[in-house]
């Protein structure tokens, strides 16, 4: 599945960002806490923030902050990608 939104990331050009992160929430890092369920990526900027499961939801917040549209899973093994505009995977 996609949407407009990710035409940009299918073309033969584009590049996916580097992670500001490798093994955490930037933002939660940034806070001092430690919990976070399962990571995501935004394929915009790189930002590695937590789901929704966890306590304070950073991935979401950072799409609604920056308008970015789209992540993936920053999880190993794990390849799916989320629109928030969209409300679907990609």
């Amino acid at each position: 599945m996609s949407c407009q939104h990710t035409e940009a990331l299918d073309a033969e050009h584009w590049r996916e960002p580097r992670p500001d992160a490798t093994d955490e929430c930037y933002d939660c890092a940034a806070a001092g806490e430690s919990v976070w369920a399962h990571l995501r990526m935004c394929l915009t900027c790189g930002h590695v923030a937590c789901c929704d499961s966890s306590p304070f939801r950073h991935a979401t917040l950072h799409a609604k902050e920056t308008g970015h549209p789209v992540m993936r899973s920053f999880e190993p093994g794990e390849s799916w990608r989320w629109c928030y505009l969209d409300e679907s995977i990609v």
